[in-house]
């Protein structure tokens, strides 16, 4: 236990460094990722820059979290600090796409371990009734760094060069490394506790078949190509036999009896569905701003302001109202703000106005940050400390997984809309006026404004049309997901933080 307020506080800046760079990557590289190909090369392999820091980070998070349930938080939180740090310097002197991606995966590996071993050390040194406002404060990180992160990519990329958005990480993470290493003082006592290397082995081949399943299907091999159906068997496979392994384990990486749990189950199924949904606004609004209203890359990025101010205000209202009102409760107010703001980006036109935009980002920031903070406190209520670190890393687990197949999901069904609107919107025009839709394979002609300039008037405005349209339509379809959430919200329970409750002792306790 960490004694010293002063100290306390320095803890808390080191934890919240180590958030901010390992939520904020991947938006980050992925802004700059179109001057990264311009340099290095490779477009038809840059899908894995990303995929491998999303696999390594997916398949580490529960691994991580129940090592440091095992053996200590600081040791492992250390570890994935280093690993990040040392993966993000390699990769600013990658020269190939292929070394990238490789020294991407041993970043991933460092960043499995920050978010969900952070949120544990909050609720190992701070009281019940000080949880809340330090979740909402982490919370707040969190979401900030969604919707930051293009806007600083974009910064660095056009005014520095793309190696910075690596090389930021590193006196960040070491300001981080020396707070936690010299001021965190653990106390908190441990069990020995086998390794479930089974399962381990059985989770990391399953996720990483999924994710390249999913990665590449429609892109790299047709969706029932050989390798993508040998993929999706793969993983089945593989997740079987973790659910198997896990059954029989004596200290498993994920324990089942946490989802016996109302409100640790429930709490899950949130994350997901809530990071399905949020995944695809960082995504799509830049590329709305930039495609449909003409605006700047550094601009895109900048319009998602809004949203990170909404998202860091409702994380604060979450964190403190949490010991005050039930978790079931704050949630509702979540999913109506986040379905009302959803609804209403839905309805965007070419012609709505910025103003409008902002107002409807405000809302929607506003309903998912809840998440962002309540979330893993619900996540670890009435957890016994030493399985505190398992239950957040299966909450961080489950939302990464969700963003992950949301924007994989989303943005297929974005581009399909948009490739057959366009097709029927040009397949009748032509002489002057034609215009073959296989251009806009080079996204330069509708995202720079240089290139913008050169298509005729008519054309651009049905390639604008067919863009506000596909995106419009997939954050209407995005609302199916968040009304299931809403659901699993009304399933929570009625139960909130007790400041005065010990966590209970039976790890069986449904």
């Amino acid at each position: 236990m960490v004694s010293k307020e002063s100290n306390l506080r320095l803890v808390v800046a080191g934890l919240l460094l180590a958030i901010l760079m390992s939520a904020m990557d991947n938006t980050i590289v992925a802004t700059a990722m179109g001057t990264i190909v311009a340099d290095l090369g490779g477009l038809d392999k840059f899908v894995w820059v990303t995929s491998a820091y999303m696999v390594t980070v997916m398949a580490g998070m529960p691994i991580f979290g129940k090592l440091s349930d095992m053996y200590g938080r600081k040791r492992f939180f250390i570890l994935g600090l280093a690993l990040f740090l040392l993966g993000s310097i390699l990769c600013g002197t990658a020269q190939s796409i292929v070394q990238l991606s490789i020294y991407r995966a041993i970043q991933g590996i460092g960043g499995g371990a920050l978010m969900p071993i952070a949120f544990t050390i909050v609720f190992d040194i701070f009281p019940p009734e000080k949880r809340g406002k330090m979740t909402g404060l982490l919370g707040a990180v969190f979401g900030t760094s969604s919707v930051f992160g293009p806007l600083l990519g974009a910064y660095i990329t056009e005014y520095i060069s793309w190696q910075w958005i690596f090389y930021v990480n590193v006196p960040l993470g070491l300001i981080s490394l020396f707070l936690i290493f010299i001021y965190y003082k653990e106390s908190t006592e441990h069990r020995e506790q086998k390794i479930d290397w089974w399962g381990a082995i059985t989770l990391v081949v399953a996720v990483v078949s999924l994710m390249f399943a999913l990665e590449l299907g429609g892109k790299e091999f047709a969706w029932d190509s050989t390798q993508i159906i040998g993929l999706f068997a793969c993983f089945a496979i593989f997740f079987l036999l973790f659910i198997f392994a896990e059954r029989k384990a004596s200290d498993p990486i994920i324990s089942f009896w946490m989802f016996k749990r109302r409100l640790f189950a429930t709490s899950q199924v949130i994350a997901f569905l809530y990071g399905a949904t949020f995944v695809i606004l960082t995504v799509f609004i830049p590329i709305f701003v930039q495609a449909v209203y003409g605006g700047s890359a550094t601009n895109a990025g900048l319009v998602l302001t809004p949203m990170m101010l909404g998202s860091v205000a409702g994380s604060a209202v979450a964190g403190v109202f949490q010991t005050k009102i039930r978790f079931r409760t704050l949630m509702i107010l979540s999913v109506i703000a986040y379905l009302s703001g959803m609804f209403l980006l839905s309805t965007m036109t070419p012609d709505t106005t910025r103003w409008l935009l902002t107002a409807y980002m405000i809302l929607v920031g506003f309903g998912v940050g809840f998440s962002f903070s309540l979330l893993p406190t619900a996540t670890v209520h009435n957890m016994e400390p030493r399985f505190r670190g398992s239950a957040n890393s299966t909450n961080s687990f489950f939302r990464s997984l969700g963003m992950t197949l949301g924007i994989t999901i989303f943005g297929t069904i974005q581009n399909k809309v948009f490739t057959n609107q366009l097709s029927d919107a040009f397949k009748d025009m032509h002489g002057p006026a034609a215009f073959n839709p296989a251009q806009l394979n080079d996204a330069r002609s509708i995202f720079e404004a240089s290139e913008r300039a050169q298509i005729p008037p008519m054309v651009l405005d049905k390639i604008v049309d067919a863009m506000s349209s596909s995106i419009t339509y997939t954050f209407l379809l995005a609302l199916i997901p968040i009304a299931i959430s809403a659901i699993a919200i009304a399933l929570m329970g009625d139960s909130k933080v007790e400041t005065t409750k010990q966590p209970s002792a039976q790890p069986n306790e449904a």
